[in-house]
């Protein structure tokens, strides 16, 4: 089945880009995600309702990790699997019927996120339940959590923001969901509480959400801010390839930042060690080391782009 639609038309057109899949993904959850996906639209199911279904098949996988039975952790490492199959069938579905929309971008952070609330919920409560030192020092366990979750949603945020980069220089605006605060804000105050409670509402927190990465990467913004002013929206071809290849080493990074690299971590620290607070060692130390590499080779190349440009 993999092979037979790696060399599909219609699958590649379901992807964001080569550039920016990962091995594993393109292997085995997109190609999963993409008979969900032609599943979906032959009975005219709408990508956001595949997002809001793995939200409940993720929160379900969390709670199992707090059972010691590993059978339980396993048959919830098989739920978040197939969460993530879901996760990729929404977006690969939204490409295929061009039903792309900020509110389904929003709920596709939201999922990932209810995922792992859950799932560090599940280790705490699991961790003081059967940890002599976690049972004497429960405050521990949360504290460490909750800077795990912190940083997480950083990671999450930036290899994001990278990956929509890259693909803006790679496929324009129309193949990109690259945003600017500043937009944003403009829509935000259109927008009338009374009249479009909800709307206003998720576009607050994505615009804060979007702030964020803005203040992360100010060369980025810079380069931004020069392109626009020098070319508007006709960037040269030619300057699209060649920050194309600066990037795309990097986006290998932004995959490891994702999700796969960080359910490998959680299985084995559940299946593996049986030891689910090894997790949260792993998030903090490996993928903050990574996560702050990232920002600054980044930043490096947008600085040299950007010097480049303000010099002609």
């Amino acid at each position: 089945m993999g092979e037979k639609i790696s060399t599909s038309d219609d699958f590649r057109n379901s992807l964001k880009s080569l550039d920016t899949e990962e091995w594993f993904d393109l292997k085995f959850y997109r190609p999963i995600g993409y008979r969900w996906a032609l599943m979906a639209k032959r009975l005219g199911i709408t990508p956001n309702a595949i997002t809001i279904a793995s939200i409940f098949i993720g929160f379900a996988s969390g709670c199992l990790f707090y059972f010691t039975n590993i059978w339980l952790n396993l048959a919830g490492c098989l739920l978040l699997m197939l969460a993530d199959s879901f996760d990729s069938a929404d977006g690969q579905l939204a490409r295929m019927t061009k039903q792309y929309s900020r509110i389904g971008r929003i709920l596709d952070g939201v999922s990932g996120d209810v995922w792992f609330a859950a799932i560090y919920i599940a280790i705490c409560l699991r961790e003081n339940a059967t940890s002599d030192f976690f049972s004497a020092h429960a405050w521990v366990i949360w504290v460490v959590a909750v800077a795990t979750g912190v940083f997480h949603g950083v990671q999450a945020a930036m290899a994001d923001y990278y990956r929509q980069f890259h693909l803006y220089f790679l496929k324009g605006e129309e193949g990109s969901e690259l945003d600017s605060a500043s937009d944003l804000w403009d829509k935000f105050r259109s927008l009338s509480w009374k009249k479009d409670f909800w709307q206003k509402f998720t576009l607050l927190f994505y615009t804060n959400y979007t702030v964020g990465q803005e203040k992360r990467t100010p060369w980025m913004q810079r380069l931004r801010r020069v392109l626009a002013a020098r070319y508007g929206h006709r960037i040269p071809q030619s300057f699209r390839e060649e920050f194309r290849q600066a990037s795309k080493p990097l986006m290998k990074y932004t995959n490891i930042l994702s999700f796969n690299t960080r359910t490998f971590a959680l299985f084995a620290a559940l299946l593996i060690f049986r030891m689910p607070w090894l997790y949260f060692a792993f998030e903090l130390t490996v993928l903050n080391i990574l996560l702050i590499y990232m920002v600054v080779r980044h930043e490096r190349i947008c600085r040299r782009f950007t010097l480049q440009l303000e010099k002609q």
